[in-house]
């Protein structure tokens, strides 16, 4: 009874660390020219006239910023896509606002100069981090600055960014935590089920001065699974409201400075992080087929017969020509109390002779996680040499169970 629970008071806890509102779905991105933040204060003799006047307005100081040529109104307008309103207030006949405005980029593209496709990075996971009162966040509750990165447009970006959305069992995976890991293989395993070929992980350190007031924001931006600083900034909002218009201006700021240190060559996927696929240089394979030459002669003199003893030459009795044994796959649970126990598996399992290749299929630390092992011979061969290499074997079938 103590037992059963205790099991439902478990599943009752892992039940309430995944379940209500985690995260924030991104946005789609496009490749329309978007300009942000542009305030107008217009007049008009309805609220209608003077909205329409706000908007016209706001296109022309978005063209002006882009440095695009002197055009009228009406060709102007062709080349609006939409209009984004971030904040407004209409009076009688009075519109002060703060919008956005998204360009077409084929129809404006000429007119602006375009160069067509440019250099992207490597797709990029991203992990938002948000620092409030001395709690780092990221997708265990929804926050504004994960908020930001999920609405933000990137489309024109030299940056692939792979935002999470936090949803379900993300929460979990995604922590604040997962930054300080080292562990390449913890790395290749959630960066493999997103598609992406390393990590960003940019900051947001929020003081408040008091409820509603003024927010200070310290902003930091790393990379890499050794999370490596790569530039800090500071930005100033005067009150609550104000805040999600500076954390925009944050991550226009990021992306600044993630593309300048793509252009640099400073943001580039870690080779470490593809482990299966590095290649032995020529030099250091003639170094191994070397030192496997020598423990051969070794071995040969150690068979050699002592002196006196008989040394007529004994014809060799041919023998049967071996044959290369086929690859196959098999399923391997295997024991992981703790994290140094999974990396020290998968280290162990790609270096037994014979297996070719280690994929995790999930990853259950404190418990048993499952890999599938390509190996080059039976079930019961792979056994015999992973029993050779100290573990505990037990065979089932076309899968075993392992453990240290």
């Amino acid at each position: 009874m103590a037992a059963a629970l205790l099991c439902l008071v478990a599943i009752t806890s892992l039940i309430a660390q995944v379940a209500g509102e985690r995260g924030i779905a991104p946005v789609a991105s496009s490749s329309d020219i978007d300009v942000g933040g542009i305030e107008v204060n217009t007049t008009g003799d309805s609220p209608e006239e003077a909205r329409q006047n706000g908007w016209k307005e706001a296109q022309r100081k978005a063209w002006e910023q882009l440095d695009g040529p002197d055009i009228s109104d009406d060709r102007l307008d062709s080349l609006v896509a939409a209009i984004v309103v971030e904040e407004e207030n209409i009076g009688p006949r009075r519109y002060i606002a703060r919008l956005g405005v998204i360009f077409d980029r084929q129809r404006a593209g000429a007119l602006l100069g375009s160069t067509g496709s440019r250099n992207r990075s490597a797709p990029m996971l991203t992990l938002p981090t948000m620092i409030s009162g001395g709690t780092q966040t990221m997708f265990e509750v929804r926050n504004p600055w994960q908020h930001a990165w999920a609405q933000y447009q990137f489309g024109n970006s030299a940056i692939d960014y792979v935002r999470p959305s936090g949803a379900g069992g993300e929460s979990l995976l995604l922590t604040y935590g997962q930054t300080g890991r080292r562990s390449r293989a913890w790395w290749n395993n959630i960066l493999d089920q997103f598609g992406a070929a390393d990590v960003l992980v940019p900051i947001a350190n929020l003081h408040w001065e008091y409820p509603g007031g003024p927010v200070e924001g310290r902003f930091t931006a790393r990379y890499g699974p050794d999370n490596r600083y790569l530039a800090d900034f500071s930005l100033r909002a005067d009150s609550e409201a104000a805040l999600p218009a500076m954390l925009n201006r944050a991550i226009e700021r990021f992306d600044r400075i993630y593309s300048a240190a793509l252009s640099a060559g400073t943001l580039r996927p870690d080779p470490t992080l593809t482990l299966d696929n590095v290649e032995i240089s020529p030099a250091l394979r003639a170094l191994l087929e070397e030192a496997r030459s020598g423990e051969l002669a070794e071995s040969n003199a150690a068979r050699e017969p002592a002196g006196g003893e008989d040394t007529t030459e004994v014809e060799p009795t041919p023998q049967p020509t071996a044959t290369t044994a086929a690859a196959a796959t098999f399923a391997v649970q295997v024991a992981t109390p703790d994290a140094a126990s999974f990396d020290t598996a998968l280290s162990l399992l790609r270096g037994t002779p014979g297996v070719s290749s280690v994929t995790v299929n999930s990853t259950a630390i404190g418990g048993a996680s499952v890999l599938r092992v390509t190996y080059n011979g039976e079930l019961s061969a792979l056994a015999g040499a992973l029993r050779s290499r100290g573990w505990a074997v037990n065979e089932g079938s076309n899968a075993l169970g392992i453990s240290r």
